[in-house]
């Protein structure tokens, strides 16, 4: 597998880096990979990392929920089941932030759950998804064609919501992806971005064995700054910011698994439950929804 150096920080342009941690891919290879944080501006981000050829073998495993249907196992189930639960509030937040139904581009769409219940409540969908076995799903889930990237989208006219849930720390070309949906948006537009928070409290206690780093399918690892700046730039201003507090026992699980080679469910309620408690006073929980308006 080819690997690729990255010179400069996406978000602030230094090219100044520091090493931070070190984690494992539990999940395909067992490598080890270098996490870096710019020395500007705080940035985490993989480097190096594999190359736009490369990455796409580090998906290829069963247990690489958001690309199969499959319930194989107890972690599994427990996330189709909240998943039902937070489709629903998603629906629900992108109504509010149109108030009302228009039509909106779901990026990395996955098998097409999100865009079906959007759908079914009346939006006008269309989707992203790179990896081909779930955009097969997806496009069967629709029936729509599902483009691979948004660079391939041309809309006339704009879309009033874009959605990237969990999404954006995949992407190698972060600000021209950044760049197109912007182009792809309305003015006046929403962009909403869903990412893991390396600022939780559940990111610091696992530390290296935290599941949300998830090297290397994880390029970038933002905290709540640098997520706002990277965005900021690409022409986009924050406007409502949401936990995720399901995400907390989700990645708890996974952490002690890493840790562990096993799931200690208990633990992980524990810790999910501290992480939360936490962060009603920082603000950082294990996941947070941005909501940005197009400028």
């Amino acid at each position: 597998m080819s690997l690729e150096i990255v010179n400069e920080c996406p978000a602030c342009g230094n090219q100044i880096f520091t090493n931070y941690i070190t984690c494992q891919d539990y999940l395909v290879s067992n490598q080890q990979f270098q996490i870096q944080q710019c020395s500007t501006c705080t940035l985490l981000l993989t480097n190096p990392r594999p190359d736009v050829v490369s990455i796409g073998h580090y998906y290829k495993s069963q247990d690489y929920i958001s690309h199969t249907d499959g319930n194989t196992g107890l972690i599994d189930q427990l996330y189709r089941t909240v998943r039902t639960y937070t489709l629903r509030q998603k629906v629900n937040l992108i109504d509010e932030v149109n108030k009302g139904k228009g039509s909106m581009l779901d990026v990395g769409c996955g098998t097409g759950s999100f865009l079906e219940q959007c759908q079914a409540a009346g939006w006008e969908v269309s989707g992203v998804e790179p990896d081909p076995d779930a955009q097969a799903i997806a496009e069967k889930r629709l029936q729509k064609h599902i483009k691979e990237n948004v660079h391939q989208i041309e809309v006339r006219p704009p879309f009033d919501v874009i959605t990237m849930w969990h999404v954006l720390e995949h992407i190698p070309l972060v600000n021209e992806s950044l760049k197109q949906i912007h182009s792809l948006l309305r003015p006046g537009g929403t962009l909403i971005i869903a990412v893991p928070n390396c600022q939780s409290w559940d990111a610091e206690h696992y530390m290296k064995w935290w599941a949300a780093y998830d090297v290397p399918r994880h390029l970038y690892h933002f905290s709540p700054t640098t997520l706002r700046k990277l965005v900021e730039k690409n022409g986009f201003n924050e406007v409502g910011r949401r936990p995720m507090l399901f995400d907390s026992f989700y990645i708890a699980m996974l952490s002690t698994k890493n840790r562990d080679g096993k799931t200690n469910y208990a633990e992980s309620v524990i810790n999910g439950l501290k992480s939360n408690f936490h962060a009603r006073r920082t603000g950082n929980y294990s996941s947070l929804t941005y909501v940005f308006q197009r400028q």
